[in-house]
């Protein structure tokens, strides 16, 4: 018999680059995960923003056992009926007219970003090759990506990095105004920062930066990775602004827990491109794309997206019980189901220390920096989960305090 796999075992096999929890989650059912012992948490995390129906939703399960009978893998050397169904669903729903899929964030923007630079070399100058990016930005973990992102711990260190990419302050539209010219090929921003510390765009400032983009003949792309497909309360943030990019990138929630991203973009701009340009093994695989297919329906209907805003509340209201007892919060942050808690000054530094203790009494939370506590969970997370789940984080923040 094997033995069973331990947290230990971690440590061992796999490389260095996270610090897992001590439990080892093994079933997940809505916003209920157990562990190998079969202790059981509520999950305030959601994957980071991922598991945005839940655990194991039984849509989705069902779409992915009749799709694993059927069609896993033919590559890009052929098509599909799930790529090319869920392709046009993301195209009747939003600005776009042409859609990429691959498999990862980070994946879905470094096609953006050398679809912005492609573009713009090819239809305007050879020389229009510089991207606008914003501080405590966040793209993904390739080396173009976490160059374009704006936090330095994440990009230093593995030698000479891509070049022509300019860091701003975000929502500083003066800022942006100084560095634009006519060869920036690209601003690039998140609507709302995710792991920055859930900072939402100011209608002014997007507005801005879509005048001056238009101005200079620069592409607008949105990272919508973590905040689209629901999180904030509409399909994706940018409808929430009465202005549209011209690419944007989708991942995360778009599978529902199953991998899979994709780049949105229009008719002109998807024009450049030829076959051999760009391209990925496994991206828009039947698997990933019936799934998707599924959630997507689920996601973008009038029950789901209308019950955001009012899960928002409640979680707020909760928080601010906690906060009348022990004076933890300074500022609410993020939109809809992506929720910032701004720890006061006296408790910065100590974002992860309430992550880590609320295991402890069995809810699952996140952080977005070392001053922000961020809660991402299901998008129909029950009323009685987020209030069984706040008195646990009530618990975990007492034992903080008072440590």
């Amino acid at each position: 018999m094997q033995p069973k796999t331990s947290r230990e075992l971690f440590d061992k096999v796999i490389l260095p680059v996270y610090a897992p929890a001590q439990f080892i989650p093994v079933k997940g059912q809505g916003s209920r995960v157990w562990d190998q012992d079969g202790e059981e948490y509520i999950d305030f995390a959601g994957g980071i923003a991922v598991n945005a129906l839940g655990h194991c939703h039984p849509r989705l399960v069902k779409a992915l056992h009749e799709q694993s009978e059927k069609l896993w893998h033919v590559s890009n050397v052929f098509t599909n009926e799930p790529a090319l169904n869920l392709a046009q669903k993301l195209i009747d729903n939003t600005f776009a007219d042409r859609v990429f899929f691959a498999n990862s964030g980070a994946e879905a923007n470094e096609a953006a970003f050398k679809l912005a630079r492609y573009y713009a070399i090819h239809k305007r100058n050879p020389y229009k090759t510089k991207i606008i990016t914003f501080y405590q930005s966040f793209h993904g973990r390739t080396f173009f990506t976490v160059s374009v992102g704006g936090q330095a711990k994440y990009s230093d260190g593995f030698g000479p990095k891509p070049a022509d990419i300019i860091h701003v302050p975000f929502n500083d539209l003066n800022a942006v105004k100084a560095v634009m010219d006519d060869h920036t090929c690209a601003v690039v921003l998140e609507p709302v920062q995710g792991e920055g510390g859930l900072t939402s765009a100011t209608p002014e400032f997007l507005q801005g930066v879509r005048e001056l983009c238009n101005e200079h003949q620069a592409l607008l792309v949105f990272d919508e990775v973590q905040c689209g497909m629901g999180r904030t309360g509409s399909l994706y943030t940018y409808q929430q602004y009465n202005i549209k990019p011209d690419i944007l990138t989708s991942a995360k929630a778009l599978g529902g827990g199953f991998p899979i991203s994709a780049m949105l973009t229009t008719n002109e701009i998807a024009s450049v491109m030829h076959p051999g340009v760009h391209g990925t093994t496994y991206g828009g695989n039947p698997l990933a794309c019936a799934v998707g297919c599924e959630a997507f329906d689920i996601i973008n209907s009038p029950e789901v997206l209308d019950g955001v805003q009012k899960r928002r509340a409640l979680f707020i209201e909760k928080l601010e019980e906690i906060n009348d007892q022990f004076k933890l919060f300074r500022e609410y942050r993020g939109k809809g189901l992506l929720l910032g808690a701004e720890l006061q000054p006296k408790f910065h530094n100590k974002a992860r220390d309430f992550l880590n203790v609320a295991t402890e009494f069995k809810v699952m939370i996140l952080n977005a920096g070392p001053n922000v506590l961020r809660f991402t969970p299901s998008l129909i997370i029950s009323d009685d989960e987020i209030k069984e789940g706040m008195l646990r984080f009530a618990k975990a923040v007492e034992k903080v305090v008072n440590a």
